[in-house]
């Protein structure tokens, strides 16, 4: 039997891309997801497509009160939750020189401070409740070098993994775990408004820039959400127990350090 039967496991961003396929894959294994997004309807379709078992919730990452109303639904829900996968984020795409107020303030309101919103409010739950529960967090290869017209994105992404190990250090002690994953060149909705963009940008075709990309990947071909999910789950297990802070890549083999 999986360990994770009866978990109740939260996916952010969970209706769509990555999200989706980590909110598959714990249901696979046995686990009460709840599916947590921005787009109400398509978290609504997917748990409807799961079955009974499922739970969701709209919820904006950006917004404390929507963030603790979520949660506290869900413990209402569930009883409480074991397990936070938060994946939601968002990405653009600019010239360092061009960017504006609004694009540098989206990247890091989503990526970053949906981070720390939906681990703070999630870990005061686990220390009320005395839960050492885990947490994964949804950073990308863009938060280990930087990606050039992502900079802003880079920026948030390298927030994210410098959270996460922050995090991991103070509440070790409480047996909490916190990690995050590292994607690549992800076949997504995401990836492709940005073949667009950056075949506009530099001057090439959508599928020019997806062929760059798997030219990139030693693996030789464009990772697909599911490889993803599978790490997710492997860091939410007792297999990675002695596992905490950690920012693990998985770009087959683009980033190997």
């Amino acid at each position: 039997m999986s360990e994770f039967v009866g978990k109740s496991v939260v996916v952010t961003g969970g209706a769509s891309g990555i999200g989706a396929a980590i909110t598959r894959t714990f249901h696979a294994e046995g686990a009460r997801v709840t599916i947590l997004d921005l787009d109400g309807h398509r978290a609504a379709a997917l748990a409807d497509e799961l079955g009974e078992s499922a739970f969701f919730g709209s919820i904006d990452v950006r917004d404390r009160a929507s963030v603790q109303a979520a949660m506290d639904a869900v413990i209402a829900e569930r009883g409480g939750i074991d397990i936070l996968c938060a994946n939601a984020g968002v990405s653009t795409m600019q010239a360092s020189v061009d960017l504006t107020d609004e694009d540098w303030d989206f990247n890091m309101d989503v990526n970053a401070k949906g981070v720390f919103l939906c681990n703070q409010i999630v870990v005061r739950h686990f220390l009320a409740a005395e839960n050492k529960g885990v947490i994964v967090n949804t950073a990308s290869l863009a938060g280990k070098v930087g990606a050039p017209l992502l900079a802003h994105y880079s920026a948030s992404k390298f927030a994210v993994l410098g959270w996460t190990q922050a995090l991991a250090r103070e509440l070790a002690p409480s047996g909490i775990r916190i990690n995050a994953v590292c994607p690549g060149f992800v076949r997504t909705g995401m990836q492709e408004r940005e073949i667009v963009w950056e075949g506009r940008l530099r001057n090439m075709t959508p599928d020019e820039v997806r062929q760059e990309y798997v030219t990139l990947t030693p693996m030789g071909r464009i990772e697909e959400p599911e490889d993803v999910a599978v790490v997710v789950r492997f860091l939410a297990s007792d297999g990675a127990r002695f596992m905490t802070g950690q920012g693990i890549n998985v770009t087959g083999g683009v980033r190997m350090d």
